[in-house]
């Protein structure tokens, strides 16, 4: 006997969510975060308000998941090193943050997250610490190489791989040359590698 209730409603369509944040990305590229409104993505996308409503509680979660999770679904790199993995990891957040709709929705979000810190927590809890955890294998394999000792402190790592990049890319608005995010593991890796 199944205990669990079933479910109510029709599923979801996974071309919905597709539809949903490609229409994001589109919209943020045209008009700007400003702009860009729940209607719109959803005119767009070709579904209701109500169907958007369902998967994000407001624009910036759906800006932020539309925009700046686009790495998450990446497979972990296995490079053989850790600045290998590293570069393979940057060069997915270089070409995150260089992408139009970035450039595009950076500064309203981050004024968003000024004024409301429930949202920041929310970005960080629904989307930053799930980004961050399955990274550790990264740095759980070097580990197991011997190039960093174990009690590296892996969130400060990633915390800095990140706003190397954000800083670069998405603050100063530097166009990103084709070997930053090698030199960047390069430092990073250098810097808490065990000697």
């Amino acid at each position: 006997m199944n205990s669990s209730p079933s479910p109510r409603g029709r599923p979801r369509d996974p071309r919905s969510h597709e539809a949903i944040v490609g229409a994001t990305t589109e919209l943020l590229a045209e008009v700007g975060y400003a702009a860009t409104s729940i209607g719109a993505v959803a005119a767009r996308a070709g579904v209701g308000k109500d169907t958007v409503y369902r998967r994000w509680r407001g624009k910036p979660e759906l800006v932020f998941e539309a925009v700046f999770t686009t790495t998450d679904d990446a497979p972990v790199p296995d490079t053989g090193t850790l600045a290998g993995d590293l570069t393979v990891l940057l060069q997915g957040l270089v070409d995150e943050f260089h992408a139009p709709a970035a450039a595009a929705a950076l500064p309203g979000l981050l004024a968003d997250f000024a004024a409301d810190p429930v949202l920041k927590a929310r970005i960080r809890s629904d989307f930053l610490a799930p980004s961050k955890e399955r990274l550790v294998i990264v740095f759980e394999r070097a580990v197991a190489r011997g190039e960093i000792a174990a009690g590296t402190p892996v969130d400060l790592v990633l915390d800095t791989l990140a706003g190397s990049v954000f800083f670069h890319i998405g603050l100063i608005g530097e166009h990103p040359d084709p070997r930053l995010a090698g030199r960047l593991a390069a430092v990073i890796s250098q810097g808490i590698e065990t000697r």
